[in-house]
């Protein structure tokens, strides 16, 4: 079949030509449309469900709430797990579903089960999805704040802007005089004006909210005159609904003329609601301005936002799940100037973190070291090859095989990231034809020789067509074999392989592209533009002698005589070989394990965590002198927190943690450039260490999302303890927690804050309550209403709309005493204070609820520093296990390890089964046992340079790094096996054995030193890479360097002094040709 190809490519060559430009043209077409990022997004298929139920404290929350909505989502199809969290007036569930689950379809099925659990429900509480995002979904945010209050910016007297004195005057006519109206109004400005335009920018899934105050009608009882007029809180909140309202009546006709009859009642200011009437006594109207007060309040928040050490409003904007988000962050990035300018006054909206530019960099760096590595492909070619245009062919395979590669990526729904684009060696794409080109250069030199004048057209297409066909065994099965060792990546499931799946399939799609080209392309322009010496050189024998570049002719001077050395004296190559096969064991088996280099980001998260008891205005305190202490390092440009819970909730936190990203300044801006992350990280925890009542863990952001979202935990090792007690649960954690501890490069452990959260708890007196008759729920309602607050409406200012909310003043909310006074109202109208049904206590309750598939659990966390991450957990599960677990607690470990114990199972299967693939092809194309296991025996010679490198240069074995050991066999067996059939030529034709070896490996020397060379140079930039992504690519980049010097010098010294041996074999298991 290959031969058929051969010929018909080289007989229609401008055919070929012509289809191969229009697939480049495809190519290009296809690489405008390439979705771009910075990694691959690893996020699994999962659904998150939120509630909130202010009213219920966690146990609460978990028994009402989280346990039947979990109980309801079981069954779903492609559901494989679930897990909840239950706090304080709030649940979430995230359920997670197979891969191949289409997410649209779960979000249907989850909002079916929804609505048949509703009914079990507490009343008002409504369980909503959050939206269709992952954890590379936080492309952009930015901060609502005022501009600094001083006198070039104070606006003109009466108009919009900064006053004298402090006073924002607000378009609208308001006057804000304290932080809270000012941080209100914030808020208002991000929820109507920026938040509406920002979700119709292309590719947002939504918008989320954090900081500032809701604004809302706030009515505030006066508990001592409400019970002077023997009234309730009830009765207010019904006052207040019914002087609010609208109806429609239908139409009128009127001379032919239909008139459309509507009432309008609508309250539109604080006095409106202030003289709604409440009771009617004797003719005495009660008015809620005279039980009440009515003022523009704030709604008691979930969460808050700050930056640089002073509260501000944060909005981010959510791309939706497979978006391309540096297309995404550049168009949101872009609405949010142009909504900017249409913000009020003294008000700006300013971007503090845009994910395209990570992508940018990170995608620049790829983008460097591709073209940096095939422009020394492309030297190589030039110097190795010694002709101009048969390098020239050769080096354009780069671009077409790459272009290839692009068209597949479209197709399969890949992106181009770090990952997909880090493993490309363009010197392996271009090795199918280096063998196809340097043999037609020989052969064109040899029957130049021969006939002893210029070749004719038709006899340079016939050599053509000669040398590609020679060259079909081992160039089609060198290139298949090095598509098969990247098969296993294809294998990896989860996290390890959405990370490494995509990288495979390119590098893959590449080779095949080459693969095509090859056997295609390269015949045909070879036939078109590779002409035959003008001069050949014989030598004494009346040979033809190829024509050689200096280089060739210098590595010749050295690496023949070591041929002929070597085969004179098997058993010391042996023995070396052997030996070095010990040696580069020795150094694997020493190497550290991880499953993955970590991306630098470039910005640092910080996630601050204090007593649970901490409120959310307290936590807000503490993070705001954080900040200004962080902020004060020259290397910070700025810092922003979020506080608590935001309005998606896509990423929930208590009052009492903060996460932060601290964005640093270019590093040309740094007093020391040169400084190390890990320094800078070191120095910016013990200054926040001087700020007493926090803890720490430091991350990335792109980074902490993954971990969260993934495994629900942000670090990179989770120790999962299950049960069902709390006490139980609680001790054996702190067991482990100090277990981890004790262990060599532990950093950040912590257990998960279960418990501590100050509880004031309102037991109803039931014979009490029933000798006024009261209920428990009257009772309970009237302490819902006057703490949580009751709605009783809702106010229209144009297209925005504000909650009418009856809650009592602050101070009284706060003050045990006035709630102990709060009166209850019965059916009959009797007026009793609370505290004559109720006892009111303070306690310690739970802080949050974890579960995972149905059972409690307690997270204890730790980062590793200093180490390699599979080092760690081997000395941790040891330390660990000497604990003795109660019955019914049981152990899981999670995390990052998770993920590298995953791969390491899998490829401990998949490797193996490819070894064999690999040699059965070699036996396929070799035709003999002995000869196909000495090619094979150039795979382990190329891993000992690979584990050598890894050493000397101090990384870890990890999957990067596996994927580099894979490139280095494939290029390692391809060389083997075109080495052994030029062995073997030279063999049949009569040659004694030691003749035959020498002869064969050096006839083979060119194209064997390209082959290595163009992978060689073309991992260089990446190995000798700084930048954002260069990390991920170090170690790959590393073993292929090491591996191939290694496999190429042990290749031409070993294979050609035991070919002979192999070669003789062929007789015994009859296969002599």
């Amino acid at each position: 079949m290959f031969n058929a190809i051969i010929a018909a490519s080289v007989r229609f060559r401008w055919f070929v030509v012509i289809a191969v430009v229009l697939v480049a043209g495809l190519g290009l077409f296809e690489l405008t449309k390439l979705p771009i990022d910075a990694v691959p997004d690893i996020t699994n298929r999962q659904v998150q469900i939120t509630t909130v139920a202010p009213a219920l404290a966690p146990e609460q929350i978990e028994r009402q709430v989280t346990y039947p909505l979990e109980t309801g989502l079981a069954g779903i199809p492609g559901l494989t797990s679930t897990r909840s969290l239950s706090r304080n007036g709030f649940s979430q569930i995230t359920a997670i579903f197979t891969d191949q689950t289409d997410i649209y379809f779960a979000r249907q099925q989850v909002a079916e089960r929804l609505a048949a659990a509703r009914e079990g429900l507490p009343e008002a509480v409504e369980p909503a999805m959050s939206p269709i995002t992952t954890g590379l979904g936080e492309v952009l945010m930015w901060t609502v704040d005022y501009v600094p209050f001083n006198s070039q910016n104070l606006a003109q007297p009466g108009q919009p802007g900064w006053q004298p004195g402090g006073v924002y005057l607000t378009p609208e006519g308001e006057r804000l005089t304290t932080p809270e109206q000012r941080a209100t109004y914030l808020r208002t400005v991000q929820d109507w004006i920026i938040a509406p335009q920002m979700r119709s920018a292309e590719g947002l899934a939504g918008v989320d909210t954090v900081g500032g105050y809701v604004k809302e009608y706030a009515v505030r009882p006066d508990p001592a005159r409400l019970s002077g007029y023997g009234l309730g809180l009830g009765d207010l909140v019904e006052a207040l609904e019914r002087a609010n309202t609208q109806a429609g009546a239908g139409y009128i006709q009127r001379a032919g003329e239909a008139l459309v009859v509507r009432t309008d009642a609508l309250a539109s200011t604080v006095e409106d609601l202030a003289q709604a009437p409440v009771v009617n006594r004797g003719g005495l109207v009660v008015r809620v301005a005279d039980v009440a007060t009515v003022e523009i309040g704030q709604e008691p928040r979930l969460g808050g936002a700050s930056r640089d050490g002073h509260e501000a409003v944060l909005g981010t904007a959510l791309m939706i799940a497979g978006g391309n988000s540096r297309t995404v962050a550049q168009a949101a990035a872009e609405r949010l100037e142009v909504v900017d300018d249409s913000l009020p006054p003294g008000i700006v909206a300013n971007t503090v973190l845009n994910r395209s530019e990570l992508v940018n960099s990170t995608i620049a760096t790829v983008a460097r070291n591709l073209t940096e590595g095939a422009l020394l492909v492309v030297l190589v070619l030039f110097l190795l090859l010694g002709n101009i245009r048969a390098a020239t062919i050769t080096a354009l395979m780069i671009p077409l095989s790459f272009l290839f590669a692009v068209i597949g990526m479209n197709q399969f729904g890949i992106s181009g990231n770090l990952m997909s684009l880090g493993a490309l060696d363009f010197g392996l794409m271009v090795d199918g034809a280096v063998v196809v080109i340097e043999n037609t250069l020989l052969m064109l030199t040899q029957r130049r020789a021969a006939v002893g004048r210029m070749l004719t057209r038709h006899e340079r297409l016939e050599v053509a067509v000669q040398s590609a066909r020679q060259m079909v065994k081992p160039a089609a099965f060198g290139q298949l074999i090095i598509l098969l060792v990247f098969a296993p990546l294809l294998m990896l499931e989860g996290v390890e392989g959405k990370t490494f799946q995509p990288m495979g399939a390119t590098v893959m799609l590449a080779l095949v592209g080459a693969f095509i080209f090859s056997f295609t392309f390269v015949p045909a322009m070879t036939a078109l533009l590779v002409r035959d010496p003008k001069t050949v050189h014989v030598d004494p024998d009346g040979q033809a002698v190829e024509h050689e570049t200096w280089i060739l002719r210098f590595a010749r001077r050295f690496i023949q005589p070591a041929i002929k050395a070597a085969v004179a004296r098997p058993r010391i190559v042996l023995i070396s070989a052997l030996a070095m096969l010990a040696i580069g064991g020795t150094s694997f088996m020493s190497l550290g394990r991880e499953f993955i280099p970590t991306l630098d980001e470039g910005d640092i998260a910080m996630q601050a965590l204090r007593v649970p008891s901490a409120s959310l205005e307290q936590s807000l305190t503490m993070q705001m002198a954080l900040e200004r202490a962080i902020t004060a390092q020259p290397e910070v440009e700025t810092m922003f927190s979020r506080t608590g819970t935001a309005e998606a909730a896509v990423d929930p936190m208590p009052p009492n943690i903060s996460d932060s990203v601290i964005v640093l300044k270019d590093r040309s801006e740094w007093p020391d450039p040169g400084l190390e992350k890990e320094v800078l990280i070191e120095r910016i925890e013990e200054i926040a260490g001087q700020q007493i009542g926090n803890n720490f863990e430091f991350s990335q952001p792109i980074e902490l999302r993954f971990n969260e979202l993934i495994s629900g935990v942000r670090t990179d090792l989770a120790v999962m303890v299950y049960g069902d007690d709390f006490g139980t649960l609680q001790r054996v954690a702190d067991q482990v927690a100090s277990s981890l501890r004790e262990t060599t490069g532990a950093a950040d452990v912590r257990v998960e804050q279960a418990s501590g959260l100050p509880t004031l708890t309102v037991s109803v007196d039931r014979i009490a309550a029933a000798s006024y008759g009261l209920s428990a729920a009257d009772v309970s309602e009237a302490v819902s209403a006057g703490i949580g607050g009751a709605e009783a409406g809702t106010i229209f200012e144009g297209d925005r709309r504000f909650d009418v909310v009856v809650r009592l003043p602050e101070a009284a909310r706060n003050d045990p005493a006035a709630l102990a006074a709060l009166p209850v109202v019965s059916d009959t109208g009797v007026v009793v204070p609370l505290s004559s049904v109720a006892r009111i206590q303070t306690g310690e309750g739970p802080n949050q609820i974890s579960r995972e598939n149905g059972s409690r659990r307690m997270v204890v966390q730790a980062n590793v520093r200093g180490r390699d991450l599979g080092g760690f957990v081997a000395d941790a599960q040891d330390r660990v296990s000497e604990i003795e677990l109660p019955a019914g607690v049981y152990l899981d470990w999670g995390g990052q390890f998770e993920n590298l114990k995953r791969a390491e199972q899998r490829f401990s299967i998949v490797i193996p089964i490819v070894f064999v693939l690999i040699g059965v092809l070699l036996f396929m194309a070799l035709g003999s046992f002995a000869e196909a296991g000495l090619v094979f025996v150039c795979v382990p010679l190329a891993l000992v340079g690979g584990a050598l490198a890894l050493l000397l240069r101090g990384m870890p074995f990890s999957v990067s790094a596996a994927v580099g050991f894979i490139a280095v066999s494939g290029v390692a067996t391809l060389n083997g096996l075109v080495l052994m059939q030029a062995i073997r030529e030279r063999l049949n034709e009569g040659l004694p054995a030691k003749v035959a070896a020498i002869e064969g490996a050096a006839s083979r020397l060119r194209a064997v030193l390209t082959t290595a060379l163009v992978a060689i140079v073309g991992f260089i930039p990446m190995a000798l890479a700084h930048g954002a992504g260069a990390e991920v690519q170090k170690p790959l980049a590393t073993v292929v360097i090491g591996g191939l010097l290694t496999a190429t010098a042990l290749t031409l010294l070993v294979l050609p002094t035991f070919a002979a041996k192999a070669v003789r074999h062929r007789a015994s298991e009859g296969l002599e040709d």
